[in-house]
């Protein structure tokens, strides 16, 4: 018989949580920015910005998920018909799309699961509506939603299981919640949409900056009375003013005499700041400037070579990202299942797939099964 009792299981835990935990209290851990500002300023205002979460979220919500199962491809797995028929309003691209769209918006991305033994339904919810609960390690405990003056809190089940999957960007200053791209680029959508104010109000000035009257008389001392100057102020206002009234003639009184202004090489440069701008916009989110229409910096040297640049450096991590969270996240309710992006369905990145099968077929010391492997087709 042994002297030695054994020991019970250790339960490892990191250290450093447990300093997060005390800093939470278990309160809730409120958003440190305004996403309504950033989703008005950056996303409804600026058209590079529109664009750039556009691009992202349709190219990774077109790129289709696959579901393995022992390995296998399984197209009749229920856990790929809950990704392609997520929900009774939406489809599987519908559904991604609003929640790659969120991840760049507010750089946090939420999905919920419903059902009881497993998940029978998903929905992506509002990351300005989400609020995370720390628990006392540190990590969610449960999160908040709130819509309407209401709360609700969704929970970890009696397996510990949170029915709320939470994919956030990078953010080197906050433990909860993700760095939107928006945020990074602020500063150049703050230029760009100011530029595109500044071009609209010379517009509305007859695209051109203001002139000058000038009032001369013989008397040093003479000048035109607060009536005459309010009136002269009015009538420019109600008749010179306005794209209705470009090129209108001005007729001018008895010592009035109109010097017109212009804008010099310098102040006229406002539109490369503004191309300036949105290039760096469109550097925040990864999109490459050629595929927004933007001149200047044309790193790539044709459309071509831009697109598969975006779909690799941008898309196809984002997409695989997703798919690993995913699967993560619903593996304790579909056993033995894992998702992957099919990158063998984007027509984007037929080319690269295409030099690949070239290159293994020239690989005469290669097996078959070798090849297939090598190929992504065998997991």
């Amino acid at each position: 018989m042994s002297l030695f009792k054994p020991r019970p299981p250790e339960r490892k835990d990191s250290r450093a949580a447990r300093l997060i935990a005390l800093t939470t209290g278990g309160r809730p851990q409120w958003t440190p920015r305004d996403y309504g500002a950033l989703a008005a300023e950056g996303f409804a205002r600026n058209p590079v910005a529109y664009r750039c979460v556009r691009l992202i979220a349709e190219a990774a919500a077109s790129t289709p998920l696959a579901v393995f199962a022992s390995g296998r491809r399984a197209d009749d797995h229920p856990l790929k018909r809950l990704l392609d028929r997520p929900n009774p309003e939406q489809g599987g691209p519908d559904l991604m799309e609003a929640f790659f769209g969120s991840l760049q918006v507010a750089g946090n991305a939420y999905l919920e699961a419903a059902g009881d033994a497993a998940p029978t339904e998903l929905y992506a919810l509002r990351p300005d509506r989400m609020t995370v609960v720390p628990g006392p390690r540190g990590w969610p405990l449960a999160y908040d939603y709130q819509a309407a003056g209401r709360t609700v809190r969704i929970a970890r089940d009696a397996d510990g299981w949170l029915p709320v999957l939470h994919l956030k960007l990078f953010n080197p200053t906050n433990d909860h919640y993700g760095f939107s791209p928006l945020e990074a680029a602020a500063f150049a959508i703050d230029v760009h949409n100011a530029s595109s104010a500044w071009n609209k109000a010379l517009l509305d000035n007859s695209a051109r900056p203001s002139g000058a009257l000038v009032y001369s008389s013989k008397d040093a001392g003479d000048r035109l009375s607060d009536e005459q100057f309010d009136r002269l102020k009015t009538e420019l206002a109600a008749a010179h003013s306005g794209q209705a009234n470009a090129g209108r003639p001005l007729l001018l009184e008895g010592g009035l005499d109109w010097r017109a202004m212009s804008l010099t090489p310098a102040e006229m440069d406002f539109t490369e700041g503004k191309h300036a701008a949105a290039r760096e916009i469109a550097l925040a989110f990864g999109t490459p400037p050629q595929l927004l229409g933007i001149p200047g910096d044309n790193t790539y040297a044709n459309y071509r070579e831009a697109n598969a640049a975006f779909w690799r450096g941008t898309v196809v991590p984002l997409a695989e990202r997703a798919a690993r969270a995913l699967t993560g996240w619903l593996a304790g309710k579909f056993p033995g299942a894992r998702i992957a992006p099919d990158l063998d369905a984007v027509p984007a990145l037929s080319a690269e797939r295409d030099a690949l099968w070239s290159r293994l077929q020239a690989a005469s010391f290669l097996t078959d099964a070798e090849r297939r492997r090598l190929a992504g087709l065998e997991h």
